[in-house]
């Protein structure tokens, strides 16, 4: 395959999935859906035949689940993850167990025998990271009850991985047992040895990266995050793991980090890039065809698998004494089959357990429940809390009042001199103050006055959006440079209207456009004179609901 030829193909595939998201987005759907209809069209065995690198193109879209991954990591250091408990990762061990046993009994109904049977099950066990993950981090619901249970069940999930390959490799005959255990010893070994590789490497990364000034070395964040993204996920690969788990454990060690806020936002329009290509090549894998000609089969295979997966999950969380609200919750958004199905499907039918008639239904299942999952998962909270209204259940459990570990009350960005000045009345608050600045001295400075610090520029709305900004109540601008005020005010605004602004402008004729954008000017010569602090301590006293 010629470089250019792969590299038409790929501009041609983001093209149509630009246009198929599009028109998918006027009519009110998800993106989603208008890329899966893209790579069906343009690539799929019965769309137009447009694109001709299907196989390359997977296996560059997989870095995008990689660094998806990665991101997640860096928002859930080890302290955050273990604030997620151990029920979502038990329920995936269950939940992964008993979707395997049921959809195996389930087709040896049908007429399989125990091998394939098996096979079946281990393909449609797991839900979709990618598509699950996207929308619930798009509409910040991740640190929400049923979002940190989907977190862990699909954590679980890919780990799990692992075992169920090396189970469709012993149905299909490869290996005597000991040649299986030793397969399996050597994958634990490896992925030990992996994640101390990842955890000396980021801790050496770390320190070398705290020697640099960044202010004066953007580039560098840049570079680390993408080698260090995409390294991992190339090293799992290379030791027989999952690659989006390998990204993960990468980005986790990296998350207690000042940088992550940082890295987060210069991975994230690589991660968009990568996850566009990642469900257009998914679309592609699909014969539209082939499903129209067995329509009926795999609606009743997809209704069956949704509606099962949807019981099954929220039983077991109901089990552990979750609320039927936050428990369908969960169901709903983990009720597809996952993209792992292609590949557990690939190895399947490599070892000959899977015949094609079953790898076709498998993978038109999962193209027809990712369609589906783009439209439900977006509606799983107002789905529980139906449900729970409909059978009496509307009480608020501790999981349903849960709150976001990683909330803030209010941010600073930039913490020189006048930064420092303008926050002094913060100190003795009971507030969660947020500082963001690109240089190494002042954060030191924000983390003696207790504050939490990250290294991050400030006019990137990821940046912004990983500080909470959302949900902050006041936001303090005092950097020198007034394009840079400028876009924080109005990107925080957007993000956040009802939220108080204070800014610094260095120079009389710019506070005309600071204050039509929303926020509250104070010149450079009243913050010297310690106006802002004023206007800060103020601002306490108006507002003593605030001060938790």
């Amino acid at each position: 395959m010629e470089l250019w030829e792969l590299l038409a193909d790929i501009v041609f595939l983001l093209t149509a999935c630009l246009i198929g998201g599009g028109l998918a987005s006027r009519i009110g759907q998800s993106p989603l859906v208008g890329y899966l209809l893209a790579g069906m069209l343009v690539g799929g065995p019965g769309g137009f035949g447009l694109v001709g690198s299907q196989h390359e193109i997977e296996a560059i879209a997989e870095l995008g689940v990689a660094l998806l991954l990665f991101s997640l990591g860096l928002e859930f250091s080890v302290d955050r993850l273990k604030k997620l408990g151990s029920r979502p990762l038990i329920g995936g061990v269950i939940q992964v167990t008993l979707t395997l046993a049921i959809a195996a009994a389930v087709a040896m109904a049908f007429g399989l025998t125990i091998k394939p049977a098996l096979a079946f099950g281990a393909m449609v066990a797991l839900s979709s990271t990618a598509v699950v993950l996207r929308i619930l981090m798009e509409r910040g619901e991740i640190e929400m009850p049923h979002g940190r249970n989907s977190l862990g069940v699909l954590l679980t999930q890919d780990i799990a991985v692992v075992p169920l390959a090396v189970l469709m490799t012993v149905l299909g005959g490869g290996g005597s047992a000991a040649e299986v255990a030793m397969d399996v010893g050597k994958l634990a070994l490896m992925a030990t040895g992996l994640a101390i590789a990842l955890y000396l490497l980021t801790r050496v990364a770390v320190l070398t990266l705290g020697t640099l000034t960044l202010q004066r070395n953007r580039e560098l964040t840049v570079i680390f995050a993408t080698a260090i993204g995409l390294g991992s996920a190339g090293a799992a690969h290379q030791a027989g793991i999952s690659p989006a788990l390998g990204a993960f454990i990468s980005g986790m060690l990296l998350g207690s980090s000042p940088f992550a806020t940082q890295i987060r936002a210069d991975v994230s329009t690589l991660r968009v890039l990568l996850l566009t290509l990642f469900f257009g090549s998914a679309g592609m894998v699909a014969d539209p065809l082939w499903i129209a000609a067995h329509a009926h089969w795999v609606t009743v295979a997809a209704l069956a698998l949704t509606v099962g997966k949807l019981v099954i999950i929220t039983a077991i969380f109901l089990a552990f004494g979750q609320s039927l609200r936050v428990a369908a919750a969960t169901g709903l958004a983990l009720a597809q089959v996952g993209e792992f199905a292609f590949v557990l499907g690939a190895i399947g039918r490599t070892s000959g357990v899977v015949s094609d008639d079953v790898y076709a239904l498998v993978v038109s299942v999962t193209i027809v429940s990712f369609f589906v999952s783009a439209v439900a998962v977006p509606l799983a909270p107002r789905f529980g809390d139906r449900l729970a209204r409909r059978f009496g259940s509307g009480g608020n459990s501790d999981d349903d009042t849960a709150t976001s570990s990683h909330s803030t009350d209010v941010i600073v960005v930039g913490f020189g001199p006048t930064g420092q000045v303008a926050s002094h009345p913060l100190i003795e608050s009971n507030l969660t103050v947020t500082v963001i600045d690109l240089n190494r001295e002042g954060l030191r400075k924000a983390t003696e006055f207790g504050f939490e610090a990250h290294v991050g520029d400030a006019t990137s709305s990821d940046v912004l959006e990983h500080a909470s900004a959302g949900e902050a109540k006041l936001v303090i601008i005092t950097l020198p440079h007034f394009q840079s005020a400028l876009t924080i005010v109005e990107t925080v605004r957007a993000m956040n209207p009802a939220v108080t602004v204070m800014v610094r402008s260095r120079y009389q004729i710019h506070s005309d456009a600071l204050s039509a954008a929303g926020g509250i000017v104070r010149g450079d010569e009243e913050c010297v004179g310690g106006a802002l602090g004023d206007s800060v301590t103020q601002w306490l006293g108006e507002n003593p609901h605030a001060d938790k």
